[in-house]
């Protein structure tokens, strides 16, 4: 079911909301968030893709904001996330995520080092002790001889998994291969979400853990079909969203996720301002599966500039003409 154009827009709202450090190259997220008849819900693509890619976010919003979801939990255990600070910022960063025992770590950030890693998840493991799992992301970032040189350094940190540390598929597979020895299990993501194929990882051999985001899957219905087909253990992460798309993503990990690992979903930590007075943010190492209800006072104090504004409505209306014509 696709809603016409003037039920998306008839209370769509643009906001441009502060982060406390940089992330994916960011100190402003901007995302639309409109109400549909099941509630609140968000389109947010990231401004680098196209509207092709975004089809797929167009759809997530579509999901949440037009279908009754039962929620399969009350919460759901979540992880820190650990930017590319330098390692005396660890501890700062990590006290805003109360009662995780789970830390995923940027690495491979543009104009750091190795060395800059291995201090980092260092600092980690010193913060949050020897029985703490700790994953590191490259976000694809990584060539095939970097990521083996870099794994090998850091698996002695007892690692959960590094999450996409290669960009393609049969550079995952081939980094599996080489790295069989330390005990490192490979995560993919991007692999996953900016797929035309989300299956290919599984069939592929490549990874021994999916990442999977609700918006970049076409929402909760949709990514749960992924998961299930894919018969490999499945972490739920966020797409940096804003505590609607999280309780988006929480309804998807009380549904799908694998027990014994944490959600990606505590980023609301990230954010120095929301659009709720009530943000998805972890207590006790855990989120709330829930809908986040909005402030119209949050709205207004965060939205957009007008040209921001508008250039998101033309965005979402050329994309429901894609998701029309298709």
């Amino acid at each position: 079911m696709l809603p016409d154009l003037a039920d998306l827009t008839a209370d769509a709202h643009v906001v441009a909301l502060p982060m406390r450090v940089r992330f994916r190259g960011t100190t402003i997220r901007e995302a639309l968030v409109l109400r549909g008849p099941a509630g609140w819900t968000e389109f947010s693509p990231f401004v680098e893709y196209d509207d092709a890619e975004a089809t797929a976010w167009l759809r997530a919003a579509i999901d949440f904001g037009w279908t009754d979801h039962e929620p399969a939990a009350d919460s759901v255990p979540v992880n820190a996330t650990v930017p590319a600070v330098p390692a005396d910022r660890v501890a700062e960063v990590l006290a805003r995520y109360p009662g995780c025992t789970t830390a995923k770590v940027k690495v491979a950030e543009p104009g750091t080092t190795l060395e800059d890693d291995v201090d980092r998840v260092t600092a980690v493991r010193r913060v949050m002790g020897p029985d703490a799992a700790v994953r590191v992301d490259a976000n694809g970032l990584w060539t095939v001889d970097q990521a083996v040189r870099a794994l090998e350094s850091l698996a002695p940190f007892d690692l959960q998994y590094a999450e996409q540390p290669v960009r393609t598929v049969p550079e995952l597979a081939d980094l599996r291969r080489r790295t069989s020895g330390l005990g490192v299990a490979i995560a993919a993501d991007e692999s996953v979400r900016r797929a035309a194929d989300p299956l290919a990882v599984a069939r592929a051999g490549a990874a021994d853990v999916l990442v999977v985001k609700a918006q970049p899957l076409g929402g909760v219905t949709a990514a749960q079909r992924v998961v299930a087909e894919a018969g490999l253990p499945c972490v739920v992460s966020s797409a940096l969203d804003t505590s609607v798309g999280l309780g988006m993503g929480a309804f998807l990990a009380a549904a799908a996720m694998s027990p014994g690992y944490a959600a990606g979903l505590g980023t609301a930590a990230m954010f120095e301002a929301d659009v709720t007075a009530t943000p998805l943010l972890p207590v006790g190492g855990r989120v709330a599966v829930r809908r986040a209800e909005v402030s119209v006072e949050l709205l207004e104090r965060h939205a957009a500039a007008p040209e921001r504004r508008a250039w998101w409505l033309d965005r979402l209306r050329r994309t429901h003409a894609l998701l029309a014509a298709a």
